[in-house]
């Protein structure tokens, strides 16, 4: 089929943003709405003394100024953290926060008032005269600050700092392996913290309506429902007085996948002065308090017998969680341990994670969400492994990793993994890469004074988190309304749900719509985050689909006078099985709207499933990538990527490959360019724009070939694995391995995050072999 499964179907929702036709938050007409600004905190800890908001009500077009003693009066809730879990987030001290602070404030930007008004010109000129004074407290601004003996508190439920622990594995079966261990290789680094940088920024607007005495919260978001659900709380209302609509967005990677402070505020000032307001977030401010994420803090060991053989993990974290937990606050350090043994059959583990409290913003689940550290983490400590006994890197890979006939693989941390053939993996992306040849390529770059790296990683992950459901209508005329309760902001779902149903239910591709991101249309979803729509929201949609030819035989039965049994489905049609006698879809659902269907039979041709996974699909990977160093300025040139991906079964390859090339980008970003910096007294955000925050551009990106080696996941109807969050997994490590192979001819064992012209030019100055690697 043309349009259907397997086929590299071209974005439709690509007409509209390419001709300016998308509809993002900012672009929904309001002319009667009212501007919100949001008065920020300077200070990264201090309490609040004063805030004197008299002048600025006093200006020109001010329709309200609101503060955290309103916010106390009114009764509002906060925002608290939903992923945690008791069997694996322990000593949890946790408290929902207000949207606006009272008394004392956590990190700067942090909201203490917010100012109403007619133009967001008007706003932002009350907003500068509004006097706070803050008497400034000491602040901590990293993980290890906030760990230390005598560290400011940040929150009188948490007097270490400390908001949740994990510890899994076996303690003491690790410590024996440990202790007969022929070597043992150590490392510890800092996963630095990022920010998503969505091209669209954040933005709400929340409309009264006085008929029904409701808000119609408009919202960038990636979890709809969730929204709706977190702001009715925070509110004291029903959710029933609240529907959400997010229309088109401009990108999440996680970062959009729960509420933040301006969403409340929004919402409580709509229904305070039964208005519309508006509020849109301006690029700094995005960089400031946008959730951040990563900003890991690891030490972990490695243990080996004399062949090489791995025996177990040590791994000990601390996250850093900023001033509050977000709502997936619960998620990177857990992830980040359960995957922490990667694709090795590594017999023994125990990893351990602290989540702390600092006066800085706080963090997120942002592409990957603990996986690519779990996977930075393990292919770091087997490269250098390698190193120390002289082994060959992808030899030792080969004879340590989960083997085909190890499926279904129970690791030493929770998972098991579901199926993949990572030998096909690596094998093809060796072949790929040249691999043989890398030598040679080396010998050349140094005969031209460059140093030249190849790094390798094997990757994998866990998706399909959490349940989800579908609805699909048939209209009178035979074309279908997909209801999803994933979020497209990005994906293809539009597309790839278009070419499910045209091969399902043989309705022509161009007539399938989707309707997404309204809680009054849409019944129940969970959004789309953590690589699951496919798995949940195409196993939902697959029984939505069964549900439709179940419902349409008994009416096709009786429009050819059969019994629902004797009636078969196939390429669009139904049939009477033996016999030549059909209907196709079109007429059937015609007739399920016609007046005169008998009683026994249901009107209209709708069908509804819900699907949830059971445990979690594996997708998985083999990254390599090559890289060029000028040994005078420090300057690397990423030259190539090979990705060679196992994501299940492969809806549409084009969608597929644009998501792997979006995550490597992303990935690549992190460990060469982006940075989020605080300064370390003060907390002030050093980073705050795009001339100090480096974001990867066109000339940045090597050429990336992308191959698909797949295994099917017997975990859910399609097969599928997840594919969003891979790429990103693989690339951190891969090109990390490739810098420090490259460094490593140069005398160079260890780099910082991100691996900067001007970390590597010092770490070649620092050397005592220097620049003498020809």
């Amino acid at each position: 089929m043309k349009f259907g499964i397997g086929q590299s179907v071209p974005r439709k929702e690509d007409a509209r943003f390419l001709s300016g036709r998308g509809q993002y938050v900012e672009d929904i007409p309001a002319p009667d709405a009212l501007h919100a600004v949001i008065v920020r905190s300077p200070e990264a800890h201090a309490r609040i003394a004063s805030i004197d908001v008299s002048e600025a009500r006093q200006r020109p077009g001010v329709a309200a100024i609101l503060t955290g003693a309103d916010y106390r009066d009114d009764g509002l809730g906060g925002l608290g953290c939903h992923t945690l879990f008791p069997h694996m987030h322990r000593n949890q001290a946790t408290e929902p926060v207000a949207a606006v602070a009272l008394d004392r404030v956590l990190y700067v930007g942090a909201p203490v008032a917010v100012v109403i008004a007619e133009s967001r010109n008007a706003a932002r000129d009350a907003s500068e005269a509004i006097v706070v004074d803050y008497e400034p407290l000491e602040a901590t601004i990293t993980a290890d600050q906030a760990a230390a003996d005598g560290a400011p508190v940040l929150h009188e439920h948490a007097p270490e700092n400390v908001a949740y622990t994990i510890e899994i594995g076996d303690s003491a079966a690790t410590d024996a392996a440990f202790s007969k261990a022929a070597h043992v290789t150590e490392i510890a680094f800092h996963n630095n913290r990022v920010s998503a940088n969505a091209m669209e920024m954040r933005g709400a607007m929340a409309r009264y309506d006085p008929k029904d005495d409701r808000l119609t919260f408009y919202a960038s978001t990636q979890a709809p429902h969730a929204i709706r659900n977190d702001l009715a709380a925070a509110l004291g209302l029903p959710p029933t007085a609240i529907r959400v609509i997010a229309p088109d967005v401009g990108g999440g990677f996680g970062m959009k996948g729960g509420i933040y402070p301006e969403d409340v505020l929004v919402g409580w000032a709509a229904w305070r002065l039964k208005r519309t307001i508006r509020w849109q977030a301006e690029r700094s401010e995005s960089l400031l308090t946008d959730y951040h994420g990563r900003d890991q803090l690891v030490s972990a060991a490695l243990a080996l017998d004399a062949d090489g053989r791995f025996l177990a993990l040590r791994m000990r974290c601390d996250y850093n969680s900023g001033a509050y937990l977000s709502t997936g606050g619960g998620v990177p350090p857990m992830f980040a341990c359960t995957l922490a043994t990667g694709c090795y059959r590594i017999p023994a583990a125990h990893v351990a994670a602290r989540a702390l409290y600092t006066n800085t913003s706080p963090t997120q689940p942002y592409r990957g969400a603990g996986r690519p550290e779990a996977a930075f983490l393990i292919e770091r400590l087997v490269d250098k492994a390698a190193r120390e006994t002289g082994r060959d890197p992808v030899a030792l890979r080969r004879a340590n990793m989960i083997r085909a006939g190890d499926m279904p693989y129970k690791t030493p941390l929770v998972y098991t993994i579901d199926s993949g053939d990572y030998g096909a993996l690596l094998d093809r992306a060796l072949a790929l890469a040249d691999w043989d040849g890398a030598s040679e390529r080396k010998a050349a770059a140094n005969a031209l004074g460059k140093l030249r790296g190849i790094g390798i990683a094997l990757h994998n992950e866990n998706s399909g988190l959490a349940n989800e459901a579908a609805e699909i209508r048939v209209d009178p005329a035979g074309g279908a309304t997909v209801l999803a309760g994933t979020f497209n902001h990005g994906q293809g779902h539009e597309t790839v749900y278009a070419q499910m149903v045209a091969d399902w239910l043989g309705i022509p591709f161009e007539r399938v719509r989707l309707v997404q991101g309204d809680t009054d249309a849409v019944a129940f979803g969970r959004g789309t985050i953590a690589s699951r729509s496919m798995i949940n929201g195409g196993g939902a949609l697959r029984k939505a689909a069964d549900d439709v030819i179940e419902k349409g035989r008994a009416i096709a039965g009786h429009m050819l006078e059969a019994g629902p049994d004797d009636i078969a489905f196939e390429a669009g049609a139904f049939h009477v099985a033996g016999t030549d006698k059909s209907v196709p879809i079109a007429a059937v659902a015609a007739a399920a709207h016609a007046p005169n269907l008998p009683p026994h039979l249901s009107p209209s041709l709708t069908g509804s499933g819900s699907f949830a996974v059971q445990g979690f699909a594996f997708p998985a990977g083999c990254q390599i990538a090559e890289v060029e160093i000028d040994a005078d300025t420090g300057a690397i040139d990423v030259k190539s990527i090979v990705s060679v991906d196992d994501v299940g079964t492969v809806l549409n390859p084009m969608l597929l490959d644009a998501q792997l090339v979006g995550g490597i980008v992303q990935g690549l970003g992190q460990v060469v360019l982006e940075d989020i910096v605080y300064d370390a007294e003060s907390g002030q955000l050093l980073s705050g724009s795009f001339m100090d925050y480096a974001m990867p551009r066109a000339d940045d990106i090597p050429p990336i070939r992308i191959e698909t080696a797949s295994t099917p996941s017997p975990t859910n109807p399609l097969g599928v694995k997840g594919a969003g969050e891979a790429g990103t997994v693989g690339a951190m490590p891969a090109i990390f391995l490739a810098i420090t192979d490259a460094l490593a001819a140069a005398g160079v064992d260890d780099i910082a995050m991100p691996a900067t012209p001007e970390r590597i030019w010092s770490a070649l100055a620092q050397s005592s072999r220097g620049r003498d690697f020809r």
